[in-house]
């Protein structure tokens, strides 16, 4: 072999080897990296595989927990379709506090302040608690009258036990947001992967087991699939919770972290206010459209909440690789290297691009074929694979959108992305369904297409606003 021959072969088996060297150390918790310094590829490719990897369980489960509902039926997918409507709001709650409690996190992470990082944990673990405690009781009360306001069929409320057990197990999911942001805003995004894991992994040994009354346990139909979902989460909260308490975290959570900070709880409030109403405008928008959706029965319900369901399969990964990208935003602002946070995120929607252009293709090209695995009513396939090709044309846009809004969440710029989707989901998406579902003769495809459109402008608004610099100078 010539020397040009063995120097090549010998770059090759490096470059093999510094690939599966990142990824054993991104499997492994990266515990002793500073992703403030050293290759911005490395460092994202290292936060965003077990990101991906957490991500795309979470999609597994979404798939699996829609397909045994749907062998119940329409009034089953639509209970559930309507149950997360309101499960919504919950989210809305996490999210803006896990948006708050990360951008602080990842600053202090990036000022070498361990500390604080950990005092900032704990309150907002222990705000999060009394809160999602206070929401459940209410929920669980009222949850028959909710489902009326939704524009609930008889069959969708003889379900009800599922939306009280989902809203009045909520802390389990509220907590399950909060605790794994800690983790990721970090940069120990592989033991926020485990939690997950650990916790969809028994949502989908147990929800179908309790659905259908596998083995000595009850047949309990929709409301099973809401038992599984609760037990499993809330066994992720209590192994997050005990890995938060070991010596090698790097946020290590000790009893005098959980004295009560008013000051530092208000601080997180304030910055998480806007995060939370930027959630809640969004996931508030798809409220808006269940219910036109709504209107034209049960199967385009039904179709929705299916096609939408495959939708998340392939997203969740993609929010996996924008929350790597946040990650890398605060670290680096704490550092003080503006610069390196804006390559890292452009480089990030690079490959987020890439990634859901294939998967946008492949849902367009085999949409009857996917949603045919989900159910065999032919009224409902045909919405839901309505809905699935539409949504799937938007995807390379969806992911820059994602990876860019963010990023300015991760900078502590929660105010942004707040006014850019209150315009994108209220002022046009909203209005556009209504006018294209109703005014044109469409029906639900034109619900269909408003969110298509609506998503695409939220990337580009957010992209031409990004360039412009001002989250730099955030402070948090």
């Amino acid at each position: 072999m010539t020397s040009t021959g063995e120097a090549i072969e010998a770059q090759e088996r490096a470059g093999t080897q510094s690939l599966w060297g990142a990824v054993r150390e991104a499997l492994a918790g990266a515990h002793g990296r500073d992703f403030t310094e050293g290759p911005i590829g490395r460092a994202i490719f290292i936060l965003a595989v077990p990101m991906v990897l957490e991500m795309m369980m979470e999609s597994i489960f979404v798939v699996v927990d829609v397909f045994v509902v749907a062998h119940l039926g329409a009034d089953a997918v639509a209970t559930v379709g309507l149950t997360e409507s309101f499960m919504t709001i919950l989210y809305t709650l996490a999210m803006g506090l896990s948006i708050g409690a990360g951008a602080m996190i990842a600053r202090r992470i990036g000022e070498k302040d361990p500390e604080g990082a950990a005092h900032t944990a704990a309150q907002v673990v222990l705000f999060g608690l009394v809160l999602s405690l206070l929401i459940g009781l209410l929920g669980a009360l009222f949850a028959p009258r909710l489902l009326v306001i939704m524009g609930a069929s008889p069959g969708v409320l003889k379900n009800v036990s599922f939306t009280r057990v989902m809203l009045g197990g909520n802390a389990s999911v509220v907590l399950l947001f909060l605790i794994n942001s800690v983790f990721r805003s970090s940069g120990d995004a592989a033991t926020a992967m485990r939690t997950l894991w650990l916790a969809n992994a028994i949502n989908i040994v147990l929800g179908p087991a309790l659905v259908f009354g596998w083995g000595p346990l009850p047949q309990l139909g929709v409301v099973g699939a809401a038992i599984g979902t609760t037990i499993g989460r809330g066994t992720g909260v209590l192994f997050a919770l005990s890995r938060l308490r070991k010596p090698e975290s790097r946020v290590r959570l000790r009893a005098h972290h959980f004295q009560l900070d008013l000051a530092l709880i208000g601080r997180v409030i304030r910055l998480s206010s806007a995060a939370t109403f930027q959630v809640f405008v969004g996931m508030a928008s798809w409220i808006g459209l269940v219910r036109i959706i709504a209107s034209f029965g049960s199967a385009a319900l039904a179709g929705y909440t299916i096609g939408m369901r495959v939708v998340m399969f392939a997203l969740l990964p993609s929010f996996g690789m924008s929350n790597a990208a946040a990650t890398m935003v605060g670290q680096a602002l704490g550092a003080n290297k503006p610069e390196r946070a804006e390559t890292a995120v452009w480089r990030t929607a690079r490959y987020n691009a890439v990634f859901l252009a294939l998967i946008g293709l492949t849902f367009v090209l085999f949409a009857k074929q996917i949603v045919g695995g989900f159910t065999s009513d032919a009224d409902v396939a045909r919405y839901g694979v309505m809905a699935l090709r539409t949504v799937a044309y938007g995807f390379v846009f969806y992911a820059y959108g994602m990876v860019i809004g963010n990023s300015f969440n991760g900078a502590g710029d929660t105010r942004t992305p707040t006014w850019i989707n209150l315009f994108v989901f209220w002022v046009l998406e909203i209005p556009l369904a209504w006018v294209l579902s109703h005014q044109t003769g469409l029906g639900a495809f034109g619900v269909f297409i408003a969110m298509t459109i609506a998503f695409s402008t939220l990337a580009v608004v957010s992209a031409v606003v990004f360039r412009r610099g001002s989250w730099k100078t955030k402070q948090v």
